[in-house]
């Protein structure tokens, strides 16, 4: 029971209102001592509720009606985030909660004027970029005259820790071609940009720090938090730039943007904090249909073309001459990370909707995105960056349409079971035929022309290059439990059923005996956990014992977070609601928007 939390006095109080006069506005309202924390107070933070510590007075802030309305909204939010406070101020991962709003509150002029500056153009280059500015949150102690940022040796340390050991960790399959310009997309993006630089900090030092074997877990927790803030401070102000603008203005920086979103989650998913997933999904899909738009009105049938059109805007950073009259031509950072982070963000949307039950935001996109329309590939290749190809999470976007379907219908009284044959049967012939040519045809690994490449690239150390079988290794796991996902749709909860044990079967097999090295689990969480939820009481020894190799535990968050689920799930196989359970019941038994990604 939060006894300190005493719901905010309405307007009847604000003339005595008291505690710090520099204090944010959320306590001066709730008449609380604030410790001045930007951009989220503690005692916010405490409470996971907005933290409004804009140094101009919110118009909200009248001592009238509109006062007395946020009082009541602030109390009624206290209220609803008691279940994130339960469980006392231990030590833990799930601990870590910087809020990212939804809706950037007002700065002050000279701090827009600031922030403006990131997204100057440099008269070197004539490329936008984020420019360091007077920020004192911002780590970095100097920029040179490129408007490059300037790298302690603290930082260089950890850039390259994260460049060449955690980066590989995160994403196996992504190796883009070293004569391409391979990763350093990365390295130029934290060079210039302060969100890019901070978001990859927080990774870094938390993992660096568990490489160590650190103990004085207080030290690293505030190092790590102070660093999120910074993240989220930085962040918060370039949000506000591009908010009432228009996107053209600041494309490169909404791109950068964009990128930092998705590091960010990916770390906060990486340490098991899942709740601010929606938040930062909800930005990030924003930010991703703005730029898509900033080419012309997005039509389905020309999205790729959109996307295409884009990429030629953020134009390549290096035509390099490899012979005469033909150059080689680098992608930017920008174009790199657009790609990467599309990538990405599809991915998430399209997980996220089988936790939330609704249709994928971007699914209209799906189609010319990530099919093969013309005949030269598709706009964004998932399999480079997740190891899954593309079929097979189209598939899983198709089953999390049918299911919010048959859910509407159900509700209406109206569910037609001919029709939802129909519709699955269509999509389990594709998935079928596709899976069995997968099982069936040798895995023919392109032979690539021998160079002096070869010589550089020939011991890859601690990360090797995962061969290219893995990659369809782990499109069949994916397969499977799309299979399973359908079958849960149209059939409803049955672990016992031939065609489930089957799939479930060969999960464990595939992941227990083919997949290799064992820790690639971590790009197959989703289909792990369904799987894992549907297992008999006989296989829930094999899942277990899947989850006990992974050491140590602390860097296979989520794989933990995905076993939690299934436990739940096993030990409530006999309720009475087992008839009524479906994957979203299962994923969203955490409260949060919990993404196995």
């Amino acid at each position: 029971m939060d006894m300190d939390l005493d719901a905010p006095r309405g307007p009847r109080h604000s003339s005595s209102i008291v505690g710090n006069s520099r204090g944010c506005w959320t306590c001066r309202l709730r008449r609380k001592k604030c410790d001045e924390q930007r951009p989220v107070c503690d005692t916010c933070a405490a409470l996971h509720i907005n933290c409004y510590y804009n140094q101009d007075k919110p118009e909200w802030m009248d001592g009238g009606v509109r006062q007395e309305e946020m009082a009541e909204e602030l109390k009624r939010e206290v209220k609803e985030k008691a279940h994130l406070r339960r469980g006392g101020r231990a030590l833990h991962t799930s601990s870590i909660r910087v809020r990212l709003p939804l809706e950037v509150p007002q700065i002050s002029t000279e701090a827009a004027n600031h922030v403006d500056n990131l997204f100057k153009t440099s008269s070197n280059d004539q490329e936008p970029y984020l420019r360091r500015g007077p920020d004192p949150t911002l780590t970095c102690k100097d920029a040179g005259e490129s408007g490059s940022l300037a790298f302690g040796q603290s930082d260089t340390v950890l850039i390259m820790f994260y460049l060449e050991n955690l980066f590989p960790f995160l994403f196996p399959f992504y190796r883009p071609s070293v004569l391409h310009g391979g990763r350093t997309w990365i390295l130029e993006m934290m060079m210039k940009s302060p969100v890019m630089r901070q978001a990859t900090l927080c990774q870094s030092s938390y993992f660096f720090s568990l490489a160590h074997g650190t103990t004085t877990r207080d030290v690293v927790w505030e190092t790590v938090l102070k660093q999120t803030r910074d993240a989220f401070g930085v962040l918060g102000q370039a949000l506000q730039v591009i908010h009432g603008s228009e996107i053209t203005e600041h494309l490169h920086g909404a791109i950068r943007i964009m990128a930092s979103i998705m590091q960010i989650q990916r770390f906060e998913i990486a340490i098991s904090s899942f709740g601010n997933c929606q938040s930062h999904l909800n930005a990030a899909l924003a930010l991703f249909k703005q730029v898509l738009e900033s080419s012309g009105p997005v039509d389905p049938a020309r999205l790729s073309s959109n996307f295409n059109t884009i990429i030629s805007q953020l134009r390549p950073s290096w035509a390099y001459p490899a012979c005469q009259s033909q150059y080689l031509h680098i992608p930017s950072a920008e174009q790199a990370a657009f790609r990467f982070s599309s990538a990405l963000l599809i991915f998430d949307d399209i997980i996220a909707s089988t936790v939330l039950l609704e249709q994928p935001r971007l699914y209209e996109y799906h189609c010319r995105l990530l099919g093969n329309i013309d005949g030269t590939g598709p706009a964004i290749n998932l399999e480079a960056v997740v190891g899954c190809q593309n079929w097979t999470l189209q598939q899983i976007s198709e089953i999390s349409v049918l299911d919010v379907w048959k859910q509407q219908c159900k509700r209406a009284g109206s569910l037609d079971v001919m029709e939802l044959v129909r519709r699955a049967t269509a999509i389990k012939d594709s998935l079928e035929v596709q899976l069995t040519q997968l099982e069936s045809d040798p895995v023919v690994t392109p032979k690539e022309n021998s160079s002096l490449l070869d010589f550089f690239t020939a011991d890859y150390g601690q990360h090797p290059k995962p061969p290219a079988s893995q990659n369809f290794l782990v499109t069949r796991v994916w397969a499977h439990a799309a299979q399973l996902y359908l079958f849960i749709v149209v059939s409803g909860w049955q672990p016992a059923s031939i065609d489930v044990r089957y799939h479930v079967g060969r999960i464990i097999e595939l992941l227990s005996h083919q997949i290799s090295p064992p820790a690639l689990l971590r790009t197959m969480v989703w289909p792990f956990c369904v799987a894992g939820c549907l297992a008999e009481p006989a296989q829930e020894a094999r899942f277990r014992g899947i989850v006990d190799s992974l050491q140590p535990p602390s860097v296979f968050g989520t794989v933990r977070k995905a076993f939690e689920i299934m436990e739940g799930v096993w030990s409530n196989k006999d309720t009475g609601d087992a008839a009524d359970r479906d994957l979203a019941k299962c994923f969203g038994s955490q409260g949060d928007l919990v993404l196995l990604v």
